[in-house]
């Protein structure tokens, strides 16, 4: 080496000694590096070279060496510069929007320091920051405090979205799924609301009965019972029904619910039928006029009654159970329908040798011994005497007989007694005047009857009277009868 070289080797070591020679600062005092007092400019104050010059001035550093580090120290300036510009755009562009939004001037030298370019560090920086070919780590710059906090937090980059997400495939796929998870509960939670509302306890708290017409559809029940308060939906009583397949299967009729009957409950009862039953009583003896009377008085009946009486005799007498709604005319054909049985079955049954010659014949004096007594026991007896008179060509000599020629079906009054003038009027029905058997029945007869008349006893008596305590004495000859007449109308003068 030269001694040019020499010495201008020595006048840049000289040179960077004295850049790296700090001042001490007074206590308490920072150090501005620049008037605009950059809080990166302030350096601790020390009384002591630093070691790195010491090592310096201890080992001299080649003229290839230096030439080394300056171009190291060089490039250093040119990054830091770089990534202090980027630095200054990010803050800008992250805090001008945020600035503008608050009403303030969107320069940042109005709130924070400028920054301090790497030209304006002190030599010691400068230094520190590389000797030869080793790096020495800088000090964490964090004298910025809150506002380089502040300003770490405005610094936002809003991810992009996937390419993937924007695909319109993967857009409409996720459309639909939605749409069919949307289908899906819209149908599965009225479904299990529903179900839970239908095996529910009903809000009644009281048994009350409920109508259902003839011919009413399922969503007139289900109108019925809700107006009733039977029930809390009618909608979900027809959509229960209706998915266990039981809407035809409703009964029309009159059912008892029990208290808090759920909607299964009730659907169950209308299924199985079992509705209120009211009873229809016909009894023996009444006439088919008296019958309609009764008839036409109930009312749970519905519907008018037939306008052509039936044929006397023809109505059974018996009780007959109905539900409400039924008619009027159903029950006069199952009446109808029940005496027609019971009259062939105990006419298949007669004794071989009767004297009468037809069914209408055997209703007929049916009738006439029902009339007669109410006593089942002595219906036999009086079958017998009334044949054992038809077998002598004798007249029967029926009262019953007078009066329904006199008055018809409608029966004569409870309060009118039957005088001797009575029984001289011609009727087709006075047995007092006509031989044999009346046309017609005067009554409907009963089971009781029609089996005297079928098959009587044997019996030599041709005569009957009242005894007075509502049987009748029975006797052989006139002399025996009339006897009898007389006591019996002795009772009637001491009553």
């Amino acid at each position: 080496m030269s001694d040019e070289e020499k010495k201008m080797t020595s006048d840049r070591t000289e040179s960077l000694t004295s850049k790296s020679e700090i001042k001490p600062s007074e206590p308490d005092e920072p150090i501005a590096s620049s008037e605009k007092n950059s809080p990166r400019s302030e350096i601790s104050p020390t009384s002591e070279t630093p070691p790195i010059l010491e090592n310096r001035d201890k080992n001299p550093v080649s003229a290839s060496e230096k030439s080394v580090g300056e171009a190291a120290l060089q490039s250093d300036r040119d990054e830091k510069e770089k990534g202090g510009k980027a630095t200054s755009e990010v803050l800008k562009s992250s805090s001008l929007p945020e600035a503008e939004a608050a009403g303030q001037n969107p320069s940042i030298s109005q709130n924070r320091a400028p920054r301090v370019s790497d030209d304006q560090l002190s030599g010691n920086d400068q230094q520190s920051t590389l000797v030869g070919n080793d790096k020495v780590p800088e000090k964490p710059d964090d004298t910025n405090g809150a506002d380089g906090k502040a300003d770490a937090k405005k610094i936002k980059v809003k991810p992009s979205r996937s390419k993937v997400a924007r695909n319109p495939l993967i857009i409409l796929g996720n459309f639909f799924l939605m749409l069919v998870i949307v289908i899906i509960l819209a149908i599965t939670i009225p479904i299990y609301v529903g179900k839970n509302m239908f095996v529910a306890a009903g809000p009644q708290s009281n048994e009350q009965v409920v109508l259902i017409n003839q011919g009413a559809g399922i969503r007139e029940i289900a109108s019925i019972l809700e107006k009733q308060g039977l029930i809390r939906s009618a909608d979900i009583f027809v959509y229960g029904v209706g998915y266990q397949d039981k809407a035809r299967l409703l009964k029309a009729g009159e059912y008892a619910i029990p208290a808090h009957a759920s909607m299964k409950d009730i659907m169950d009862i209308l299924v199985e039928g079992k509705s209120i039953e009211h009873a229809f009583t016909v009894p023996e003896g009444l006439t088919v006029a008296q019958v309609f009377d009764r008839l036409a008085a109930n009312d749970v009946l519905v519907g008018d009654l037939p306008k052509v009486l039936p044929p006397e005799g023809s109505l059974m007498a018996n009780t007959v159970n109905f539900i409400r709604g039924t008619t009027r005319e159903q029950i006069v054909k199952r009446l109808r329908d029940g005496q027609q049985k019971l009259v062939a079955d105990i006419w298949a049954k007669r004794a071989p040798d009767l004297p009468i010659k037809n069914i209408n014949e055997f209703v007929t004096l049916a009738s006439i011994v029902e009339k007669e007594t109410g006593i089942a026991t002595e219906r036999p007896q009086v079958a017998a005497v009334f044949y054992n008179r038809l077998a002598k060509n004798m007249r029967l000599q029926s009262d019953p007989t007078v009066i329904y020629g006199l008055f018809g079906g409608k029966g004569k009054p409870s309060d009118r007694p039957i005088y001797q003038s009575d029984l001289d009027k011609d009727t087709p029905y006075n047995t007092y005047k006509i031989n044999g058997l009346p046309p017609t029945p005067i009554a409907n007869p009963g089971r009781d009857a029609l089996e005297a008349v079928a098959n009587p006893p044997k019996s030599d008596a041709l005569y009957f009277v009242a005894d007075g305590t509502g049987g009748h004495v029975f006797s052989k000859t006139l002399d025996e009868h009339n006897a009898n007449v007389r006591k019996w109308r002795a009772m009637q003068k001491n009553d």
